[in-house]
């Protein structure tokens, strides 16, 4: 039997749906997904884009610059909602640990932007640090085994 949206929004039991699903994507092999990229590495592109922006504007003390750079890395897309239930599929019991590093973002990104704008250099720097620090605590527990299951290799840049 083919369920269309219809079914699945007339349904009483949405969340079933949705969890059914979810666990459906999780047991889905690497290998077929390989060929799709995700939103989510879009996503970490532009973010590491808005990295280096803010490198450039740290080291010519162009606060505006930063600033702009550091609201876009605290507020960036999240991925659509089928492929964030894939991702937690995925990651399971490691979720609250991946939620914190994106909330440490943020909030560091957030610290960033508040220092730039007032122009406070070494604040500003201070934060940019802590930044790179979730950063890349948060790749080195994830981003191996995300792009393995996901993608099939060892690593997509």
């Amino acid at each position: 039997m083919r369920f269309t949206r219809n079914m699945v929004r007339n349904s009483r039991d949405y969340t079933t749906w949705t969890w059914l699903i979810a666990l459906g994507f999780a047991w889905v092999p690497a290998t077929s997904l390989a060929a799709e990229p995700l939103a989510l590495q879009g996503i970490m592109k532009d973010m590491g884009r808005n990295m280096q922006v803010v490198v450039d504007g740290l080291s010519r003390e162009d606060y505006a610059m930063v600033e702009k750079a550091a609201l876009a890395i605290a507020v960036h897309p999240q991925p659509p909602a089928d492929e964030k239930m894939r991702f937690m599929g995925f990651v399971g019991s490691n979720a609250p640990r991946f939620k914190a590093f994106d909330g440490e973002t943020h909030d560091n990104a957030m610290a960033l932007a508040k220092a730039s704008k007032s122009g406070n250099g070494e604040a500003a720097i201070a934060a940019f640090q802590k930044i790179q620090s979730s950063c890349l605590a948060c790749h080195q527990a994830f981003r191996k085994p995300f792009v393995e299951h996901f993608y099939g290799k060892a690593e997509v840049r």
